[in-house]
């Protein structure tokens, strides 16, 4: 077995150092150029990171104005009339002179009974007249020749008396006879049925040739009063403090009827009157407002929202309704600053109306509040104004 030489081991071990030193030094220098790049892409994000852009919104500014208090309730059509015209005598009906849903007038002639039964009554009443008037005339006659005789002692005062007697039975035997003349006439007049009011007729409920009775509970049609009209509505009784004085005063509100859902006006009224009393089990009052319904927009029984205009507040702060924000302390609106900055400045809301709020404290006319993107706004965030709003909030500040 051949030794190794020590010379040789000695080169073999210089040259295995030699490499691990380099191998170090070019791992070193790899591990720079490797952690280069990433310092130089992480200084790149650092300056690339985005900054805080201002939030778009859509901003108005506050105005003066005038805004109506309005009392807004639920109320039904109400006639202020409604009468079941029925026969006043029995008979045969002869004759129907109207027709259904007819517009009529009081004293217009809307049927006839058989008018003969009646005439006869008359005929006879009057003949009864006719033969007492006879009696009594004669009746006079020998009252003058009874006294003529008293006077020359040739009768006695008894039969004087008695022709006196006789005479006044006849008299009042006279005002009877006048009185059934009067009746029977009656009973004729009854026989030709008229409208006692002016209305609108309703279904006729019996035909001609029936048999009608003074009792029958039906009638013969109903007519309803329309013009004007009535609505009955119910308003809170805190309300009735502002409402009565204005009755007294001779100057009752006006009332606005809108349709079912409220968004159609049909007609426009002013308060009649007030009911009597409170009802305790919801706080309100009723109330009675008149319309001319001159176009029959208004029918009986219909169902209306009613708006009583009980004030009308002048010269004051108004702002968009949508721009009114409501949080754990109250109401706050985003109010726009000089250097496009926002301000949550808690306002005192007073009455609203249509798109129209009312601010009794809190903000001044011409100051510029949000009305479109609050959701995302904090206070002191940077905003720009876009759409309508900002040209209203420059003629604002202009």
């Amino acid at each position: 077995m051949t030794e190794e030489k020590p010379e040789h081991t000695g080169r073999s071990r210089a040259r295995t150092v030699l490499l691990l030193v380099g191998g170090l030094v070019l791992a070193g220098v790899a591990y720079r150029m490797w952690l280069s790049p990433r310092s130089a892409a992480s200084d790149t994000e650092q300056a690339a990171k985005p900054v805080a852009r201002p939030v778009p919104v859509v901003a108005e500014p506050a105005r003066t104005g005038d805004i109506p208090v309005y009392i807004d309730g639920l109320g039904a059509v109400t006639p202020l009339a409604t009468v079941t015209v029925r026969s006043r005598v029995d008979g045969q009906l002869m004759a129907v002179h109207f027709q259904e849903g007819q517009m009529v007038h009081a004293g217009d002639l809307l049927a006839e009974i058989d008018p003969r039964p009646f005439q006869v009554q008359v005929q006879q009443a009057q003949g009864q007249l006719a033969r007492d008037q006879a009696l009594l005339s004669n009746a006079l006659v020998d009252l003058e020749r009874y006294r003529k005789l008293w006077a020359t002692d040739s009768i006695p005062k008894q039969q004087l008396d008695t022709q006196e007697a006789l005479v006044r039975q006849y008299k009042a035997a006279l005002e009877t006879d006048k009185a059934q003349v009067d009746a029977a006439k009656l009973q004729l007049t009854y026989s030709r049925i008229t409208a006692p009011i002016s209305g609108r007729l309703g279904l006729r409920l019996v035909d001609a040739g029936n048999m009608v009775h003074a009792t029958d509970p039906g009638g013969l049609v109903t007519i309803t009063q329309i013009r004007p009209i009535a609505v009955v509505f119910s308003v809170p009784e805190d309300d009735l403090p502002l409402l009565m004085p204005r009755m007294r005063n001779g100057d009752p509100p006006k009332v606005e009827a809108y349709d079912r859902d409220g968004s159609r006006h049909i007609a426009t009224g002013t308060v009649l009157t007030v009911d009597n009393s409170i009802d305790p089990t919801t706080g309100t009052v009723k109330v009675k407002a008149q319309f001319p319904n001159e176009d029959d927009a208004l029918f009986p029984s219909q169902f209306v929202n009613a708006r009583l205009l009980l004030d009308t507040k002048r010269n004051v702060t108004l702002v968009p309704g949508v721009a009114v924000r409501r949080g754990t302390k109250g109401a706050y609106v985003y109010v726009v600053g000089p250097k496009q900055t926002v301000e949550a400045r808690p306002v005192r809301v007073g009455v609203s109306e249509g798109n129209d709020t009312s601010i009794d404290e809190g903000i001044s006319p011409g100051d510029v509040v949000v009305t479109d993107g609050a959701d995302s706004l904090r206070d002191g965030m940077t905003v720009t104004q876009r759409g309508q709003g900002r040209a209203s909030a420059e003629q604002g500040h202009s």
